[in-house]
C-alpha cells in the first residue's frame, strides 16, 4: 500500500512536469507590511484574553498561603491540631497539600504552608483569616508565599512617586446654582443613537447638550446628580461639568448593570460574561472608586441572584450580599468582610438596609416546626435589637420608609400548603402588613390584614402615610393608611374601583400619581392626600414610565421605545395633573431627572418656610407673569419677524413681474393681457340658449 501511494506520488510530479512551462503560476499573497509601517496597536489590545492566561513564573506559588502563630504540639497532638485547622481553612476552598515543619523531636515549628486550587481561594484565606485568634494565646499571621519574594526585592533607597498632575474638573455641581431652580433631564431616543441634556425652562426647554452615540445602550445618574453615567463596550464613562467632558473611564468589558454608592464614593459593576473567561482574578462583578477611578476588589457572580447583588449601607461604610445560608457584611475602605467572618443564618431569604442607620432587616423563611422570623440587626455590633416570629408565610418583602421612621413587612400568608417532591403549593392566600416602629421604645409591630391580593406598596417620602393598591383588575382599590406613634396604622382614605397598577408619591410626600401603565392603557389620577382631593385625572396612551422631578413640581410620562414600539414620546405634568408639554421623539427609549442632593435646610426652617408661603407666593407669581409675558412677546416678534419675510419675498416677486411686462406681451402676438386678466374690460359677452325638454302636464279642474 505504501509503494502504491509512492507511485502515485511520482505520476503526479511527472504529470506536473509534463504541464506547458508557459502556462501562469498564482502568485502567493504578501502579507508584509509596508515600507515604513508603524504598528501602533498593543498586543493587550489584540489578545487581552490570551495574555491574560499566558503562564507566569510565579504559577503554582500563588495558590500557596503561609500560616504563623499556630500551636506548637508535640507528636501526639499533631493529627488533633491538623484536623481543627483543616476544618477551619477548607471553608474558603479545596486544599490540595498541607505541611507542617518539625522540630528535631518531632513537634510543630509554628507555621504551616497550605496550598489551595487556585491563587483566588488562597487570596480570600489572606483576607478572612489573617489576625484570626485562633485561642487567648495565638493569633493567627497569614501571608502569601509570593509576598516574601515581594518583601525582598523592596529598594534600598526610597524614590519618591512622581505626582500626577492636577486635572482641573470645573464645578461639578454648577447644576444647583440655578437662579430659577430648574432642573436638568437627559433624554435618549433614536434607539439609543442619541442622548441629550435639558433644562426644564418654560415654556420651552432649554438645550445643554445633545451628543450622537454618546452611549451604547443607555444612561444614569448617579444618585447625588454628579455624574452621568454611559454604557459601553469596553466599560463605564462618568461625565460631569458644564460641558459634560469625561471624568473617569472604568474598564470593564462587557458591563450591562452599574450601582452606585449612596454618597457615590464608590460604584458597582457587573458584566454577566466575564466569568466565562479563563482568569484566576473574579471580573464579573467590580468595585471601584469613583474619585480615583481605581479598582478597590472584585468579586464572582451568582447568577441565580437578583440586581443589585450588594446592597450598600447609608454612609458608604458597609456593603453585604447573601449567600447560602449567610449574609457577608463588607466594611470600607478595606473591602475585607466585617470581623474577618460572615453572618451565618439558616435560611435567609431577603434583606434590606436602612435607608438612615447601620441596620439590616432580613427575614428567614419557615423550616419544619420553625416559623419565618423578620431580624433587625445592628451594625458593627451584630447587636439584634428586634425579632418578629410569623406563622404560616408563603413570601416577604420589605418597605423601609425614606426618613427610617418605619418598616413595612408585606407578609403573604397561606391558609394550606401541598408539597410535592419539586414544588410547594399554596392556597387561600391572604396578606399582613407588619409595621415596626423604629424611633419607638423596644421597636414595637403593628399588623394591617387585607384579605385581597396586593399589587403596589408605597411609604410616602416625608411623611407618615402609606398607600396600597389591592383587588383585582379591573375593581381594584387604593386605600391610604396614616402611623401615628403609640397607634396601629388607621384607615384615612379608600377609592373604590380605580384602574391603576403603579403608585408614585411627590419627593416631598402629600402628592401621589395613581397610575395605570402598559396593559392599563396609561390613566393618571393627581391626588392631594391632605384632604384627599383628587386634583386632575388624565391619560397619556399606553405609558410606560412615570417620573417625579426633584423638587415635586413636575411629573413627566413616557412611552419607551424599548417597551411599546410606537407613539413613542414624553409628556410633561404639573404636579396637579395640568398637562404641559408633549415631546415626540423618533425611537424614544428613556427620560431621567438629575437628582439632587438632599437639603441642608433643618427640618424646623422647612417647617418655618412652609408657613410664610404666601409671603413669598407674590414674588413668585410676578416673576411667573414676567416668563409668561417674556414668552408672549417672543412668540409675537417671532410672527412678526415671519410677516415680514413674506412681504419682503412677495414684493421682490411682484418686481419681478413687472420686470417681465415688456416680454410677455412680445410672446403674446402684442397683446397686453395684464389688464384684461381678473378684469373682464376688453371681453365680449355671448349668451347661448339651449333647448332640452318640453313637458305638458294636465290638470284636472
Amino acid at each position: 500500500m505504501a509503494r502504491r501511494k509512492e507511485s502515485d506520488r511520482n505520476q503526479q510530479h511527472n504529470d506536473d512536469s509534463d504541464s506547458n512551462p508557459n502556462d501562469e503560476v498564482d502568485e502567493e499573497p504578501n502579507f508584509d507590511d509596508p515600507e515604513g509601517y508603524e504598528d501602533d496597536i498593543s498586543e493587550e489590545d489584540l489578545m487581552g484574553d490570551l495574555i491574560r492566561q499566558r503562564p507566569k513564573e510565579t504559577d503554582g506559588v500563588e495558590s500557596i498561603v503561609v500560616i504563623d502563630g499556630v500551636p506548637q504540639v508535640g507528636p501526639e497532638r499533631i493529627e488533633k491540631l491538623q484536623n481543627v485547622l483543616r476544618k477551619l481553612f477548607q471553608k474558603f476552598g479545596k486544599i490540595t497539600n498541607e505541611f507542617y515543619p518539625l522540630n528535631a523531636d518531632g513537634s510543630t515549628k509554628g507555621h504551616v504552608f497550605i496550598e489551595y486550587s487556585n491563587a483566588m481561594e488562597a487570596l480570600e484565606v489572606l483576607k478572612g483569616t489573617n489576625g484570626y485568634k485562633f485561642d487567648k494565646n495565638h493569633t493567627f499571621t497569614v501571608n502569601l508565599l509570593t509576598d516574601f519574594e515581594k518583601y525582598n526585592d523592596i529598594l534600598d533607597k526610597w524614590e519618591n512617586p512622581v505626582p500626577q498632575p492636577f486635572k482641573e474638573q470645573g464645578c461639578l455641581q454648577y447644576y444647583l446654582l440655578d437662579p430659577d431652580a430648574c432642573d436638568q433631564y437627559s433624554i435618549v431616543y433614536e434607539q439609543g443613537d442619541k442622548v441629550a441634556v435639558n433644562l426644564n425652562t418654560q415654556p420651552e426647554p432649554t438645550l445643554l447638550e445633545e451628543r450622537p452615540r454618546w452611549t451604547e445602550t443607555l444612561v444614569r445618574w448617579s444618585p447625588l446628580g454628579t455624574y452621568l453615567a454611559t454604557f459601553h463596550g469596553k466599560g463605564i464613562a462618568l461625565w460631569g461639568g458644564e460641558k459634560f467632558q469625561q471624568i473617569v473611564r472604568f474598564s470593564h468589558p462587557g458591563v450591562q448593570f452599574i450601582d452606585f454608592s449612596p454618597c457615590e464614593k464608590y460604584m458597582v459593576s457587573f458584566s454577566p460574561l466575564a466569568d466565562s473567561r479563563a482568569t484566576d482574578e473574579p471580573q464579573a462583578i467590580i468595585i471601584w472608586d469613583v474619585l480615583s477611578g481605581v479598582k478597590r476588589r472584585a468579586f464572582n457572580a451568582d447568577k441565580s441572584q437578583a440586581l443589585p447583588i450588594f446592597k450598600w449601607s447609608h454612609d458608604d461604610k458597609y456593603f453585604a450580599r447573601m449567600g447560602v445560608d449567610m449574609l457577608s457584611v463588607y466594611e470600607t475602605p478595606s473591602f475585607g468582610l466585617l470581623d474577618k467572618k460572615s453572618i451565618k443564618v439558616q435560611g435567609i431569604r431577603d434583606f434590606a438596609w436602612s435607608p438612615t442607620d447601620n441596620t439590616i432587616a432580613y427575614w428567614v423563611g419557615e423550616e419544619k416546626d420553625t416559623p419565618a422570623r423578620v431580624t433587625l440587626l445592628e451594625l458593627p455590633s451584630r447587636n439584634e435589637v428586634r425579632v418578629k416570629n410569623l406563622f404560616s408565610v408563603a413570601d416577604c418583602k420589605m418597605y423601609w420608609q425614606k426618613s427610617g421612621d418605619y418598616l413595612c413587612v408585606k407578609v403573604d400568608r397561606y391558609a394550606k400548603i401541598r408539597k410535592d417532591k419539586s414544588d410547594i403549593k399554596y392556597s387561600g392566600i391572604y396578606y399582613n402588613l407588619e409595621v415596626f416602629h423604629m424611633r419607638e421604645k423596644q421597636i414595637p409591630v403593628d399588623s394591617v390584614e387585607i384579605k385581597e391580593t396586593i399589587q403596589a406598596f408605597a411609604w410616602e417620602p416625608v411623611g407618615t402615610k402609606f398607600a396600597v393598591i389591592h383587588g383585582e383588575p379591573p375593581s381594584t382599590s387604593v386605600s391610604f393608611y396614616e402611623v401615628k406613634t403609640g397607634q396601629t396604622p388607621t384607615l384615612v382614605k379608600k377609592y373604590e374601583r380605580k384602574p391603576c397598577n403603579q403608585l408614585y408619591w411627590a419627593p416631598s410626600g402629600q402628592f401621589i400619581v395613581l397610575a395605570g401603565l402598559r396593559a392599563m392603557s396609561g390613566t393618571l389620577e393627581f391626588v392631594d392626600t391632605h384632604d384627599f382631593t383628587v386634583m386632575n385625572t388624565g391619560e397619556h396612551f399606553m405609558a410606560t414610565d412615570v417620573e417625579w422631578d426633584p423638587t415635586g413640581r413636575y411629573v413627566a410620562t413616557a412611552v419607551s421605545w424599548w417597551g411599546h414600539k410606537v407613539d413613542n414620546a414624553y409628556w410633561l405634568w404639573s404636579f396637579q395633573g395640568r398637562i404641559l408639554k408633549r415631546v415626540a421623539l423618533d425611537k424614544f427609549c428613556q427620560l431621567q431627572w438629575r437628582p439632587r442632593p438632599p437639603t441642608l435646610l433643618s427640618a424646623q426652617q422647612i417647617k418655618d418656610i412652609k408657613k410664610s408661603l404666601k409671603k413669598y407666593s407674590a414674588q413668585f407669581e410676578v416673576k411667573d407673569r414676567l416668563k409668561m409675558s417674556k414668552a408672549s412677546k417672543e412668540l409675537v416678534e417671532k410672527r412678526r419677524k415671519l410677516m415680514q419675510e413674506y412681504e419682503d419675498l412677495r414684493k421682490q416677486k411682484q418686481d419681478q413681474y413687472a420686470a417681465q411686462r415688456r416680454r410677455r406681451i412680445e410672446l403674446r402676438n402684442n397683446v397686453d393681457t395684464d389688464e384684461t386678466e381678473g378684469r373682464g374690460g376688453e371681453l365680449e359677452e355671448e349668451t347661448v340658449e339651449f333647448f332640452i325638454k318640453e313637458e305638458t302636464i294636465v290638470i284636472d279642474e
